[in-house]
This record gives C-alpha cells, structure tokens and sequence, in this order.
C-alpha cells in the first residue's frame, strides 16, 4: 500500500507561514514517494470555525501549488464515530464526568502552590479537582441538573490497562532535537479531557481516530506538538488504532522568536499574496528553495 500523509488545518483563521510549512512537507513526502496526500478540516469546534476561513483554507493551499485526494474530511460531519469511541472509552471504565467549569478549574490551579503545580508539557497546571471521588449518584444529580461538564480520562486507570511502554518512531525531531524511537510519558498530561457536554470529542480524540479510519501511515507537523504524541500514543493502544510514523518540523517563528501562531495575528498567507509575494517566494522563506 502507498504511503499517506495528511494536512489536517482548523478552519478558526488563515493560514500562516507555519502551516505553511507543514502543507509543503507533507504534499512533497506523499509525492517523492508514490504516496497519497490528504487533506481534513478539522472543525470540531463549531463555536470558532467559519466558513470563510475554510474557502480561504483551499484557496492557499491551490495558490502554493498542492492538490489534494477529494472528497476532504470534515470532521464535523462524523461527530458519531468520535462518540463511539468514547462509549469504549466509558465501557472500560477510563472515563469519568468532571462538572467544574474552564473558570473553576483554572481556580483550584491558582488556589494550589503556584511554583509547585505539577504541569503538563505545555506549561498548563494538571487537573487538580476531585471529580473521581464523586457517587454515582452525585454525577447522576449533577448530570440532571445540567451542569456542563467534560469528560476525563482517568490516566492512571488508563496506564495500568496498557502495561507494556508506549513509545513511537520519529523520523524528525522535538523541542531538545530528540529522535529514534521515543517513549511515550503520557502521564505528564494528567487526567486530560477527551469530550465535553457541549462538544462529543477532543483534538486528540478526533485526530487519532481520523488518521485511523484514514489510513495514515505518516504523520508530520511542527515540534510543538511533540510531546502531544504521548497522548495520542496512549490512546491509539487504548482503542487498538494503527500507529504511524512520525515526523516533527521545525517551528517558523517571528522576529520576537514566538512561533506563528492564529491567535497572535501572525502575517497570513492572504496578506502576502496581496502584497505580491509568489508561491516560489514563500518556499525561500520557508527554507524549502530547490
């Protein structure tokens, strides 16, 4: 079977010089290996993508120059495959309702030992409520009531299910140049939450099952979400997925040194084209020049 690799951007604003960069390596993997090239949508989050931001997707993608497989992905239109992985999920008793808000949560970190807050590796404080102690009648009163609520993985249930270390190959590298085979440390993201009362899945829920029921065999984005391939690793053994190869990129970052990023108005790929910049202009600046 050829290679896959996949594009998998969130419609919730334009692309930038980042993605980029990740469209560019991965069309040219599936190409210089007789390999297919993919392209997903990932809306999960209905509240934040648009469909402006998603045409604008297809648009910069045509105007670098890559083609991809039809029809795309979407995620919002497959929310029951994600939902029947966390009945799995639940049905193994790795799941468990915590009715705190993102505003409660944030609380009981704040409350706790600030220097000394474990935290995960993105540098947000671990879940530190007490949700597992609940009744069942508790989570059942609070269920009725309608109290939002997210559902979390009970890690420590989860690592005790898959007792043989976890580990991937990389073919790229992470934040301190790591590479070869990786072990997995799942456990450095805590209690982290796979769905929620409003949303049926989670970014990394969603994602591994995709690249599951996609068939891709390799993956490859920026370092950045290296050590998320615990996560993603935990859970594919968890839900006996395929595991594929894995490369992490360097990161394209601002003058400042911060990566690109959507939420800090980074110069989009719109912007340039206005101002007349060529697809072979962006590839220099990309380092990706022939």
């Amino acid at each position: 079977m050829p290679p896959v690799f996949r594009f998998a951007p969130s419609p919730n604003g334009y692309l930038h010089l980042g993605h980029a960069l990740s469209a560019v390596l991965n069309f040219e993997a599936a190409r210089d290996s007789g390999g297919r090239f993919l392209l997903r949508i990932e809306d999960i989050d209905q509240a934040r993508c648009r469909p402006g931001y998603e045409a604008a997707i297809y648009e910069d993608l045509a105007w670098l120059g890559l083609k991809w497989e039809q029809p795309v992905r979407r995620q919002s239109e497959h929310f029951d495959a994600y939902s029947d992985a966390v009945r799995r999920l639940q049905d193994m008793g790795l799941l468990y309702p915590a009715f705190e808000s993102r505003r409660e949560v944030a609380h009981l970190a704040a409350g706790s030992n600030e220097i000394a807050a474990p935290r995960d590796p993105d540098g947000v404080p671990l879940y530190q409520g007490d949700a597992k102690k609940l009744s069942e009648a508790e989570r059942q009163r609070l269920r009725a009531s309608g109290a939002p609520y997210a559902l979390r993985l009970d890690m420590a249930a989860a690592l005790a299910r898959l007792r043989p270390p976890l580990s991937w190959s990389e073919e790229g590298h992470g934040p301190a140049r790591e590479t070869g085979m990786i072990a997995a440390r799942p456990e450095a993201w805590g209690d982290v939450v796979l769905a929620r009362k409003e949303m049926p899945t989670s970014y990394h829920l969603s994602m591994v099952i995709d690249d599951a029921l996609q068939g891709v065999t390799h993956v490859i984005r920026g370092e950045d979400l290296f050590w998320s391939t615990s996560v993603h690793r935990l859970l594919q053994g968890l839900l006996g997925l395929a595991v594929p190869m894995y490369r992490h990129h360097r990161l394209i970052r601002d003058e400042q040194g911060r990566k690109l990023a959507k939420s800090t108005n980074s110069t989009a790929l719109r912007e340039l084209r206005a101002q007349g910049v060529s697809p072979a202009k962006v590839r220099t600046m990309l380092g990706l020049a022939r």
